[in-house]
């Protein structure tokens, strides 16, 4: 089934007034703001939920994933806010007969600073496949019945934000002019759920299967980010692996629940390149988040990622145009 869930992505470096001014007080000049122009844009957008499981038995690994397709739709950089909308479009969506239908509801919230960036986001997706190898390598089992839900926020701090810019590979209100790169910390709290109306996995061999799985990640890792830049190319890239604290819960087909805590492992990567002048822009950027949580016998692994392919300009800004969207209250309370 055709992904039928309208997707937004939203970047709010601006709704509280002390960031919005942070566009007017860059002192170096390894960084270009654009604070007094808007920004419009198309853009080519895939989010997806997949999730792999190690069989205890074979130690083989299953992954299930949706088959969800891209979706197609306009941006725009404006009021210090950043809008996406986008809809559906039937790229990439394989044969249904063959992998099955996915239903999608993908909400997600990006907010970057100079300094910090912000994820929130809500995924609930229902219908996944896996490819079973041991009938044929094209035979895929088809799992209607599951439904994941992965619901967080994971915040992202830059300890050189004069040397290296977030917003210049993902978001594009700001052009980083030369290269260079920053010490990163990124912190997560995450909680999936996985459930079907019929067995998920066996967690041990000859054991009782799994019915639900639920776990709570809490995680904080270190790392680096860099952008090369030559001209008006860049490429940035950002990686970011740490500790995850991770509370579990899963109910087998004995109805016997069962409780873990341990340690694992959270990571999360960004890369990004394109072209930037003070009119024209465009490139593409890949972010992914992964966790991994280890119960009994089970290495279970769930990766949420956005895909993006944009082309935008960038105009002065008049008018209202100039205001943002913390002033938009007190200006329509005038009209």
């Amino acid at each position: 089934m055709r992904l039928r869930a309208i997707v937004f992505g939203l970047c709010l470096p601006g709704i509280i007034p002390a960031f919005a001014q942070e566009h007017d007080t860059l002192s170096h000049t390894l960084i270009k703001s654009y604070s007094d122009y808007f920004l419009v844009w198309p853009v080519l957008k895939q989010r997806s939920l997949n999730f792999s499981v190690r069989d205890p038995a074979s130690n083989r690994p299953f992954e299930y994933k949706p088959n969800n397709a891209y979706t197609l739709g306009l941006g725009a950089h404006v009021f210090d806010v950043t809008l996406e909308f986008t809809v559906a479009v039937p790229l990439k969506e394989k044969d249904p007969a063959v992998f099955g239908h996915s239903r999608v509801r993908d909400f997600q919230i990006n907010a970057l600073g100079r300094s910090w960036g912000a994820d929130l986001f809500v995924q609930r997706y229902t219908g996944f496949y896996t490819n079973d190898d041991d009938v044929t390598s094209y035979f895929y089992v088809v799992r209607p019945d599951m439904t994941a839900r992965n619901v967080g926020i994971t915040g992202t701090y830059v300890f050189q934000p004069n040397r290296y810019s977030l917003r210049s590979a993902f978001n594009f209100s700001e052009r980083q002019l030369m290269s260079g790169g920053s010490v990163m910390l990124s912190g997560t709290l995450n909680g999936f759920k996985l459930v079907g109306d019929s067995v998920l996995f066996s967690v041990r061999d000859g054991a009782a299967g799994l019915r639900k799985l639920k776990y709570t990640t809490l995680s904080l890792a270190p790392g680096y980010a860099y952008t090369f830049v030559r001209g008006h190319f860049f490429a940035s890239g950002m990686l970011t692996v740490g500790p995850a604290h991770n509370w579990t819960y899963y109910l087998d087909e004995d109805d016997q629940i069962k409780h873990d805590i341990r340690f694992d492992v959270f990571a999360s990567v960004r890369i990004g390149a394109g072209y930037s002048t003070d009119t024209f822009f465009a490139g593409f950027n890949f972010s992914q988040q992964s966790r991994t949580v280890r119960f009994d016998d089970i290495r279970f692994a769930n990766n949420s990622s956005t895909f993006r392919l944009l082309v935008g300009f960038r105009f002065r800004e008049f008018g209202i145009l100039r205001k943002s969207a913390t002033d938009l209250p007190r200006e329509l309370m005038r009209l």
